[in-house]
């Protein structure tokens, strides 16, 4: 089953009058400005992870500890 022109219009009608037009907008530019912020998001880490190498830190593991060789009393 496809759904055509007739439907969507349908479809459209039922929520502009369940949401409003004001309504609708808004989510719509919220939805939008989320998009941008997620895409931005993804981007910087990208920027971020080519331009920027990590710090490489050193890591002191101390020496092992020596077996007592003297007899216990």
């Amino acid at each position: 089953m496809e759904i055509g022109t007739p439907e969507l219009l349908i479809i459209l009608v039922i929520v502009l009058l369940v949401f409003g037009v004001g309504r609708i907008s808004k989510v719509g530019s919220e939805l939008g400005q989320g998009l941008r912020e997620f895409r931005q998001g993804l981007k910087g880490d990208e920027d971020r992870s080519l331009s920027k190498p990590l710090p490489v830190t050193k890591t002191e593991i101390p020496p092992a500890e020596e077996p007592d060789n003297k007899p216990n009393p």
